[in-house]
């Protein structure tokens, strides 16, 4: 199956293919092409990160509770190296309870940290990673840098488009 599309960015609901047999058949996409997706994923299989594959859902959890989407993989970074020094089975990859709290999947982790960081942080003016680190953090003088340094890394990843 080859796709056409005009611009490689920018894919609308509806698109076009061309079939085996050279007909045209109308397409329809569930979501448009994110290249924040793409960023992400490659960034955390490069690390080596069990929650490379998560990569849409993390941002598919950000973008639901309106927050930026490299907030919670970079707190993944300094909470655990990006999801591979946590206790066995937890999928806490974030710190949560300090380490000490067992999500049910990776799923769930990341939505009950999505949503966590929306209503007691966000909602409660702690709208910065400065602020969220004097709450999530307490009494690192680091964490915030370091959570800032893993957003930076991860907005840097340059996206390819194979055409």
């Amino acid at each position: 199956m080859i796709y056409l599309f005009s611009n490689p960015t920018e894919v609308s609901a509806d698109s076009y293919v061309v079939t085996t047999s050279a007909e045209f058949e109308k397409y329809s996409f569930e979501e448009s092409y994110d290249p924040r997706i793409i960023k992400l994923e490659k960034y955390l299989k490069k690390h080596n990160s069990p929650l490379s594959e998560y990569a849409n859902v993390l941002i598919w959890y950000a973008d639901e509770q309106d927050l930026d989407w490299r907030l919670i993989p970079a707190i993944s970074g300094v909470e655990s190296t990006f999801g591979k020094r946590i206790p066995k089975n937890s999928y806490n990859a974030y710190g949560w309870a300090n380490g000490n709290y067992s999500f049910v999947s990776w799923d769930d982790s990341i939505g009950i940290v999505a949503k966590t960081l929306r209503e007691k942080y966000y909602d409660k003016g702690a709208d910065d990673i400065n602020k969220i680190a004097r709450r999530y953090a307490p009494p690192s003088d680091t964490w915030a840098w370091k959570v800032k340094f893993f957003m930076n890394e991860i907005d840097s990843v340059p996206v390819e488009f194979d055409l």
